[in-house]
């Protein structure tokens, strides 16, 4: 991996190079509260944007809050979240969740990754998505870009999302948390794509681990 020298600056080209955090950014997939923005969340794995679009949009005309979920049956929950797939195994979750949510929470979704984390159906990518752009925390969340970026620049060395995110938060400079986040993904999805790397127009190309290694087998 980069050393602590290379890693701050890495993210001090990134925060040169990518707009970062915007004014408008809120819950994922535009979701205006914390419970949406969890449910939205839990509905996107393993589930294609569009698709998650349409499963929250059509789910979220029935419910809005917990209490007006637990009303639905699994059945509803489920047909109304189907283009979203595993709508099953979602709907089940989406259950438990509200009735923790309200038993332990009053119905309010807790602000702390511990909190998050502690609620059914919420692992570390949707505890930190939800943390940053929900309730504004410095908390880089990893999703599937961030995590290529980081494996390929040297930033971590991580085979799971989940420990991206521990390796990130560990090695980080504080002033990058905030919006490192927004650094990682813009970039990712800019230039570092995942099939074709746009290494030539790459800011941190000359210490990149992946265009070093490039080099090595082109010599």
């Amino acid at each position: 991996m980069l050393d602590e020298r290379e890693v701050e600056e890495v993210y001090r080209r990134l925060s040169r190079a990518m707009p970062g955090r915007t004014l408008g950014a809120k819950g994922p997939k535009g979701q205006p509260d914390a419970f949406r923005s969890c449910i939205s969340c839990m509905l996107s794995a393993q589930s294609l944007d569009r698709n998650t679009a349409a499963a929250t949009k059509a789910l979220f005309a029935l419910a809005k809050t917990p209490e007006a979920m637990l009303a639905l049956s699994d059945e509803q929950v489920a047909q109304a979240i189907r283009p979203c797939g595993l709508y099953n195994m979602k709907a089940r979750n989406i259950r438990r969740f509200c009735e923790v949510l309200l038993a332990e929470h009053g119905g309010v979704v807790p602000d702390s990754r511990e909190g998050l984390l502690a609620l059914p159906g919420i692992g570390r990518k949707c505890a930190d998505i939800v943390m940053s752009f929900t309730f504004g925390k410095d908390v880089i969340a990893v999703d599937t870009h961030v995590h290529r970026v980081c494996s390929r620049i040297g930033l971590t060395q991580a085979k799971v999302a989940d420990r991206t995110a521990q390796q990130l938060e560990e090695r980080s400079p504080r002033w990058a948390m905030r919006d490192g986040h927004f650094w990682l993904i813009q970039f990712g999805k800019q230039v570092c794509k995942a099939r074709s790397p746009r290494c030539e127009v790459c800011p941190v190309s000359d210490l990149c681990e992946y265009y070093a290694a490039l080099g090595e087998e082109n010599a």
